[in-house]
């Protein structure tokens, strides 16, 4: 029960989250700018704590942040209410302007929830604004507060990593000009479909090898290569980080190969991670890193999700990769990303869509 409490705010919680029914607006801003509302020196014993989390530094090569940080004064509370990510943070009963704030719209149940139960963080959704999220951090102390953030500073990153995923893919996602055709002919020859957008290319199909790659912008200096790849009759226990990058490293060799066939993308060595997620309800290994040509004529950064399909006993390798060398690539590695969580086994389609799609394989 405290677990939930933390990530799905109780409807008595805030006073203030009891809103109308008026339709809001969709929330503006910067996808990676987080407002924090706080008074100044509370922020400053804060501040090295909140970048800690959410200013977590990833190359792509080049260095970028994944969230920038811009303090709010309390009084300047109505100018972020439109905002797509806001905290509002200070200690309880501290006697600053944010923590009175906080008192008038905390009841007496949560208010114990805080100082005596350990809770710290309230999130709300849509408070203010459609696809926004509002973050209450606050705690008895601002050592305790600060003790908290850092032991729970994973799920504190994923909450607004989270909601920005979806913001981007409701950008993203347009029926009107959604490829079915190639998604129909996804799932009818492979049992699986991935959402593709009307300027990604059917690049290569491999079915020997079990491998489709998806490409964007060819040959311009902003491309995005997405693949599948998936081994049959698999066992989970191939799921580790050795089999990952050889397996990774496998594909692209064969398959990622410059245009005069003298070079081809591995992985490079620098800022490799691999962890433990939860890709759309299945345990899954994701790795983030940098790839680069065996030659070292260049690189970018790529996101991987490997995982085990119970029904089908394959193992599924997602794997979404940027070459932009002129440009940052935060924002699209993010893309693919997002696109890369709309791949959806047979068994996972409705067979209304299903049909749809087989119907499209008809004309």
């Amino acid at each position: 029960m405290k677990s939930l409490l933390k990530y799905l705010l109780p409807a008595l919680a805030f006073i203030f989250f009891v809103s109308g029914c008026d339709a809001k607006k969709p929330a503006t801003g910067q996808e990676d700018l987080i407002y924090v509302v706080a008074d100044s020196l509370e922020f400053e014993q804060l501040e090295s704590t909140l970048l800690q989390i959410f200013g977590k530094v990833i190359y792509t090569p080049q260095p970028e942040n994944l969230f920038e940080l811009k303090r709010v004064s309390i009084n300047r509370l109505n100018e972020v209410k439109n905002k797509k990510n806001v905290i509002i943070m200070a200690p309880f009963g501290s006697g600053s302007m944010t923590s009175d704030y906080l008192t008038t719209i905390i009841d007496s149940t949560v208010q114990n929830m805080v100082l005596n139960e350990g809770e710290f963080v309230f999130n709300k959704r849509d408070l203010w604004a459609k696809d926004q999220l509002v973050m209450i951090l606050t705690a008895p102390s601002i050592d305790e507060l600060k003790m908290n953030m850092l032991q729970d500073h994973e799920n504190l990153l994923y909450q607004f990593q989270d909601i920005s995923n979806k913001r981007l893919f409701k950008s993203l996602y347009n029926p009107k000009y959604e490829q079915y055709d190639i998604e129909a002919k996804l799932l009818h020859n492979y049992g699986w479909i991935i959402y593709v957008q009307a300027d990604f290319l059917l690049a290569k199909e491999a079915a020997e090898e079990n491998f489709v790659w998806l490409r964007r912008a060819v040959n311009t200096d902003m491309e995005r290569w997405i693949f599948v790849h998936w081994i049959e009759n698999a066992s989970p226990e191939l799921l580790n980080n050795e089999f990952i990058y050889s397996e990774r490293n496998k594909m692209t060799e064969k398959f990622y190969r410059t245009t005069e066939d003298t070079a081809y993308v591995e992985i490079a060595d620098q800022y490799l991670d691999t962890k433990e997620v939860n890709f759309e309800g299945k345990y899954a290994l994701m790795t983030q890193g940098l790839w680069r040509f065996s030659d070292k004529s260049g690189g970018g950064p790529f996101v991987n999700y490997t995982f085990f399909d119970e029904k089908t006993h394959r193992i599924y390798m997602l794997d979404g990769s940027i070459y932009a060398p002129k440009y940052y690539k935060k924002k699209l590695i993010q893309q693919v990303d997002v696109t890369l969580h709309s791949f959806k086994t047979k068994d996972e389609l409705t067979q209304d869509k299903i049909d749809e799609l087989m119907d499209e394989l008809k004309n």
